[in-house]
This record gives C-alpha cells, sequence and structure tokens, in this order.
C-alpha cells in the first residue's frame, strides 16, 4: 500500500491540486506498519495529470484536504481511494489516523471552482 498526502513543510498542504510537494508513504497492507516515507516534488498542475501520475508511483491511497468532484472522479476511475476533509497535522499523525481507522473521509470540496 503506498498512501499520498500533499504537503507543505512536514504537514498537509489543505488545496490537493497546488501543492509543492507530496509525502509518499510506503506501508506494508498486512501489518499496517510504515515501510519508507519519501518526498517528491509535485508535477507542473495540469488537469487531470495528478491521478495517472500518482497511479503510475504505485499510489493506493490519497489523503487530501479539499479536493474539487472532477478530481474526485478522475481518483475513483484510477481505482484510488480518496480520503477528503483530512486537518491540516503531519504526514505522520496522519498515516497512524489512517491506518488506526480514525481518519475518515467527509466531504470536503474546493472553495473555489476546481478543474483538476
Amino acid at each position: 500500500m503506498k498512501i499520498a498526502i500533499p504537503v507543505t513543510g512536514d504537514s498537509l498542504n489543505p488545496h490537493f491540486g497546488h501543492c509543492e510537494k507530496f509525502a509518499l508513504v510506503d506501508v506494508d497492507p498486512k501489518t499496517r506498519e510504515v515501510l519508507a516515507t519519501t518526498e517528491t516534488p509535485a508535477p507542473e498542475h495540469q488537469p487531470g495529470l495528478l491521478p495517472v501520475w500518482l497511479k503510475e508511483r504505485g499510489v493506493t491511497v490519497v489523503i487530501a484536504g479539499g479536493m474539487g468532484a472532477r478530481a474526485l472522479s478522475l481518483f475513483q476511475e484510477a481505482s484510488i481511494e480518496v480520503i477528503t476533509g483530512a486537518p491540516t497535522e503531519s504526514v505522520a499523525t496522519l498515516v497512524r489516523k489512517y491506518l488506526d481507522g480514525s481518519l475518515v473521509s467527509v466531504e470536503h470540496l474546493c472553495e473555489h471552482v476546481c478543474n483538476h
């Protein structure tokens, strides 16, 4: 399992499509133990690119703050689970909450018109 989180510094960037980088967290799906965390610069913003780009990197779960309806749809098509409405917390905290089942998705769409 690989979890992607858009970050600024070490915390979640609440605007998914315009983050500087992504934390990519490898997790053993059986033990639910974090194996490795790496950061990678986000690609230049292009509508529809992130689901494909993250899928190519093996991502199976995305933890995000806000995300537009179109982006949510594209992630569903790519078979990537999306948790939206996540708080601006550290990567380690968000991953721990996801793995222990206390981080649940809430509807949280972008506050402006999103085409990504």
